[in-house]
């Protein structure tokens, strides 16, 4: 079997070239046929009209004895006859035996036979073509002759022979054009996939600023400029946050490391009591937990970058799943802080119960960390009227109000804003996480910090009653 690879390695702007010009080709071969065809008819058909005037009016040209047959010889015939025989006519009488009677011009040349039907013929004699028009005459109801008007068709002849050969000598030269032209037009209209080419080779991992910016039409050329533009901003973008990231985790990990290490280290250099022994495994072991706080957010969300989180959207009871949530965030709160939750008896959500726990613990626990000593934290559910069944649950808490140039940043990993409160020890990574779990959800999650107050508001879809019925 004969391999067509090397097809493939055939620059695109030959290709198109190539493809241009066979259709062309194809094109200009089937309109000079048509019209070449259409020509011939037309020609044919005037020379019929001709024909027929010419007939009708010699018939008028006729003696009158009943028989005779032969033309009048009178001078308006004599001129007509004359100008004919100039523009190439031959005309003719024939007797019924096929004996010519009369006739003028080249009338000799013209194939010797006796016409049987009236109408229009096409003749050859000598490889010369001629084209006809019997009429028949007729005295006292019979057929006493033929009017035969002839004229050649050595003209269209000649038309047909050499208008093939002015085409086939003149296509080639048209085809040429037309591959010029085809391949200096490709070359125009993939210049903005060479600009691409060119961008591409010269982006690397450390620079990617680099953009075609596209300013053509809204071709698909244009399309696929602005694509790879969009591309390359989604690619830088998700770089930068790669490299935040991986800085950010860094610092978060270098920083409790470097305090087990400091204590480790006075510890070891002197001997000390064992309460001060158990006072120092006290403070390296909060170190540790919030090492492994770190490393385990940082795993979760790799594992959602990844996709491989395992989520599962089951029927959950969210009333019942925020009561048990708040019993256990309850003695965590100072006893000067107090918890209010207005809940309704029961509201059905599409969730995962453990991504769920996990999303409002955090919310519960950051707004209880930065409550102030005889300050509130408030939790309320209220499902919203709209066509797209979906509930709000929002968790709110009084104190210092977080400045607004912070409030588009919360959501973002190692993200802390400065509070009144102080650090409260966290990494950053608490409600990025919870922003992760709402969008997993296909939810979404908002914050306002206004009058000293903080409300975080998460929108879920509610699940259907009859649908959850159905399915039990």
């Amino acid at each position: 079997m004969v391999s067509l690879k090397w097809i493939d390695r055939i620059p695109l702007r030959v290709k198109l070239t190539v493809w241009y010009v066979l259709l062309l080709g194809l094109t200009l071969s089937g309109l000079t046929g048509y019209l070449y065809f259409r020509l011939e008819r037309k020609l044919i058909s005037k020379v019929d009209t001709a024909l027929q005037i010419v007939a009708s009016q010699f018939i008028a040209y006729l003696a009158d004895e009943d028989d005779s047959l032969a033309f009048q010889n009178k001078p308006i015939q004599r001129n007509a006859s004359r100008r004919l025989r100039q523009v190439g006519f031959a005309i003719r009488l024939i007797n019924p035996d096929g004996g010519v009677v009369d006739g003028f011009g080249r009338y000799r040349e013209l194939p010797a036979k006796v016409p049987t039907e009236k109408g229009f013929a096409t003749r050859s004699r000598n490889e010369v073509e001629w084209r006809t028009i019997d009429q028949p005459v007729v005295r006292n109801g019979q057929i006493v002759g033929w009017l035969q008007v002839a004229q050649s068709l050595e003209t269209l002849e000649e038309i047909s022979e050499e208008l093939p050969m002015e085409v086939l000598f003149s296509l080639p030269l048209v085809l040429l054009l037309a591959a010029s032209g085809g391949l200096f037009l490709s070359n125009r209209a993939l210049r903005p996939i060479q600009k691409i080419n060119r961008t591409a080779q010269a982006i690397a991992a450390t620079d990617l600023n680099r953009r075609v910016n596209y300013w053509g039409a809204a071709d698909e050329v244009g399309q696929l400029a602005t694509t790879f533009d969009q591309m390359l901003d989604r690619l830088q973008a998700a770089f930068e946050r790669e490299q935040q990231f991986t800085a950010n985790a860094a610092h978060e990990l270098r920083t409790p490391l470097a305090v087990i290490k400091g204590r480790i280290g006075v510890t070891r250099t002197r001997l000390r009591t064992v309460a001060e022994y158990d006072k120092t495994l006290q403070d390296l072991e909060q170190e540790v937990d919030r090492l492994i706080r770190l490393s385990n957010g940082l795993l979760l969300l790799a594992r959602i970058d990844r996709g491989q989180f395992p989520f599962n959207l089951l029927s959950v009871d969210l009333s019942s799943l925020l009561e048990v949530i708040v019993e256990q965030i309850q003695p965590l709160a100072e006893q000067q802080i107090a918890i209010a939750n207005h809940l309704p008896a029961e509201l059905q959500v599409q969730g995962d119960p453990d991504c769920l726990t996990n999303l409002f613990l955090n919310l519960l626990d950051n707004a209880v960390k930065y409550t102030p000593a005889g300050g509130m934290v408030r939790l309320w559910v209220k499902e919203r009227d709209s066509e797209e069944k979906m509930v709000e649950v929002a968790v709110s808490n009084t104190g210092a109000c977080i400045p607004p140039e912070h409030l588009p940043h919360l959501f973002e990993r190692f993200y802390r804003a400065e509070s009144v409160n102080g650090s409260k020890n966290g990494a950053g990574l608490g409600l990025a996480i919870a922003a992760e779990i709402v969008r997993l959800h296909g939810g979404a999650i908002a914050v306002e910090s206004i009058s000293e107050e903080t409300t975080f508001t998460v929108t879920l879809p509610v699940m259907d009653l009859l649908t959850v019925d159905s399915d039990r």
